[in-house]
């Protein structure tokens, strides 16, 4: 992706002389300003005033030393972080992710991707992300517990339920939640909703667990309708990962008759020619928290594979990535494309890599990114954060309704602001250019900050 304007190109080099070792967080801002020269160009004062540069420098940044004790009584350390990205349009709202690849540049990422993706949903939410380079997996609950209280030691001085709400993300269930806010009410002595993604018994929401993978299917049958006039009935689909997002996006999706063949983890993916049993896959995953690769036991029509990213050789008119970053390189969208494939939907952060991206929109592919498509669970967590404001608490069909509006309304922004500037059909540009009008306008009428 080029930048032509020189103010747009200036910044990125700025952004890339400052951060030279964060390649997560500069290719988030490539992708950005590369599909806001238009708006640029159209809004001259937003140069003016730095905007940019403001928008590309997050507003605060802490990271922080982790200690605590494992079951044998050692202590281990690890590095803590919250990006506080922009606050623009609400109190910095995003997701936790404990998992040994965290760092500063993927928290940034993720903390840059968070302001549109929250602003495309139309709550007053801002943009933050945080985490740790602690893995969950192969530890008991009380190491668990114990981490986790840890770290919101640290953290409960820089967030409050005006000031910065964190969610769940990879790594962080509801198990961590728990934990986490535990921690929080004890050192605090405040019972607010500091934290969404809790428990039905403590202030959490309904649908909170399935938001992010219905949203995905909301938004593609929406995208099916109006881009092709078609639905996601009888569509063969691949959908990578085997976490809530994409166990709950295969349950819309079998619910709205599409053909789900494919899931994965990160050392492996199955294939089902005849359809994918989730009932199985829960159990696999939620109650017995094993391998994806266990599922070939228990359905022996099944194949099981080694190797996570074969899973976008499987032909499919359906491809959802719900994993992970850069998951999806250029040459798995090529084998895509060859085999047919006619949409692919972000459920993950980022997961396609810009040249795959750019491969997809050359074929004509319908394309949505993650930042408008997989907006579903950041959304119902500003349902939650409503909740806990009122003391009350909604039915699942007024959530779920709720959620259905909200992700159709995100896929018309983007649609619209693609066409009003002259990319119609590039969901890409036009998911960029809706988050980043309402933030833009925001920071122009709160003066330079």
């Amino acid at each position: 992706m080029n930048i032509k304007n020189p103010y747009l190109q200036k910044v990125y080099q700025q952004t890339c002389d400052r951060d030279p070792d964060q390649p997560e967080f500069l290719n988030a801002v490539l992708e950005v300003l590369g599909t806001l020269e238009p708006v640029i160009e159209k809004h001259p004062e937003f140069e003016a005033a730095g905007l940019i540069e403001r928008l590309v420098e997050p507003e605060r940044m802490v990271q922080f030393r982790v200690a605590w004790q494992d079951d044998n009584g050692k202590t281990q350390v690890n590095r803590g972080y919250r990006v506080q990205c922009n606050s623009a349009i609400g109190p910095y709202k995003g997701g936790l992710r404990f998992h040994p690849s965290v760092n500063l540049s993927i928290i940034k990422f993720l903390a840059f991707e968070q302001v549109f993706k929250n602003s495309l949903t139309g709550l007053p939410m801002g943009g933050g992300k945080g985490g740790a380079d602690f893995d969950p997996k192969g530890k008991s609950d009380a190491e668990i517990m114990r981490f986790c209280q840890s770290f919101m030691t640290e953290l409960s001085k820089y967030i409050g339920a005006e000031t910065d709400v964190p969610a769940g993300d990879i790594g962080v269930g509801a198990r961590e939640i728990g934990y986490l806010f535990g921690q929080y009410k004890r050192i605090r002595n405040e019972y607010t909703g500091i934290l969404t993604g809790k428990g039905l018994s403590y202030g959490g929401s309904l649908v909170r667990t399935q938001a992010t993978g219905y949203g995905l299917l909301y938004f593609v049958r929406e995208m099916l309708a109006v881009m092709a006039n078609d639905s996601p009935k009888d569509k063969v689909t691949v959908i990578s990962g085997s976490g809530n997002v994409a166990i709950y996006a295969a349950e819309k999706a079998q619910e709205m008759g599409a053909k789900v063949v494919a899931m994965s983890d990160s050392n492996g993916y199955l294939y089902d020619p005849n359809g994918v049993r989730l009932d199985v896959v829960k159990q696999i995953k939620e109650v017995r928290r094993e391998r994806i690769c266990e599922y070939v036991k228990e359905v022996p029509t099944a194949q099981y594979h080694k190797g996570c990213r074969g899973i976008w050789s499987i032909p499919c008119e359906m491809a959802l990535p719900c994993a992970t970053q850069n998951e999806l390189l250029l040459e798995d969208a090529q084998k895509l494309i060859a085999n047919g494939v006619k949409l692919v939907a972000e459920g993950a952060n980022m997961p396609c890599a810009l040249d795959a991206v750019a491969a997809f929109q050359k074929a004509g592919v319908l394309y949505a990114p993650g930042k408008a498509s997989n907006a579903g669970g950041v959304a119902t967590s500003g349902l939650e954060m409503c909740q806990n404001a009122m003391k009350y608490s909604w039915s699942e069909q007024e959530v779920d309704e709720k959620l259905q509006r909200i992700m159709v309304s995100i896929f018309h922004n983007a649609y619209t602001s693609a066409k009003e500037y002259g990319m119609e059909g590039n969901l890409l540009a036009g998911a960029n250019i809706a988050g980043f009008m309402k933030v833009a306008q925001a920071m122009m009428a709160q003066g330079i900050l």
